[in-house]
């Protein structure tokens, strides 16, 4: 078994660091100067809202949060370091991939129907905590895991849930874009021309 190395390599550290705050800002440009209407417009029942799938995210940067400490209060994974490289570019290559279409475990659901005030403020705490823990965390990271609800992921190690928290809000970014621009071209056409030209 390898030696655990202590928390993180200063690359790896600033790896997580700037994929926290470019998903964080690319979320906050998103959903920033909505109006209530655009914020909890739907396409159809069952297809979720940029409320509804902002409040995913801040439930999911909780879970996740969760999950590391599950994982470094789990004894070492002996047989982790054979499948840390594979896994960690599985993660980087599927999660933002929106082709292939997940649903939320039940916890993650969102229904509570927050404003997008409560919202952005809840998800800005929640970003602080995440940020201010990758700063601080000095323990082995890489030898510690914690099982995924979906099959396909099985077991992630204490890094690899860091890393799922902005590759997730990079894959949820997209379907917020995604819905705002089907939002506009069907129920405020005159404001996509007016923008475009």
């Amino acid at each position: 078994m390898n030696t655990p190395e202590p928390g993180l390599t200063n690359q790896e550290r600033a790896h997580v660091i700037r994929l926290l705050h470019d998903s964080g800002n690319e979320f906050l440009e998103l959903t920033s100067g909505l109006t209530d209407a655009q914020w909890t417009w739907q396409a159809a029942p069952g297809r979720w809202s940029a409320q509804q799938t902002a409040e995913h995210l801040v439930l999911g940067e909780t879970a996740m949060l969760a999950m590391i400490e599950q994982a470094l209060a789990a004894p070492p994974n002996p047989d982790w370091p054979e499948q840390d490289g594979r896994k960690t570019k599985f993660l980087n290559r599927v999660l933002p991939d929106r082709s292939h279409k997940a649903t939320a475990p039940a916890p993650l659901e969102p229904h509570r129907h927050w404003t997008r005030a409560e919202t952005i403020a809840r998800y800005k705490k929640g970003r602080a905590m995440t940020l201010q823990f990758v700063e601080e965390v000095d323990r082995p990271m890489k030898d510690h895991s914690a099982e995924h609800p979906f099959p396909v992921f099985n077991m992630l190690n204490a890094y690899q849930w860091l890393l799922y928290i902005p590759l997730h809000n990079a894959r949820h970014n997209r379907q917020i874009a995604e819905t705002l621009a089907e939002a506009f071209s069907q129920a405020w056409p005159e404001a996509v021309k007016e923008i475009v030209g």
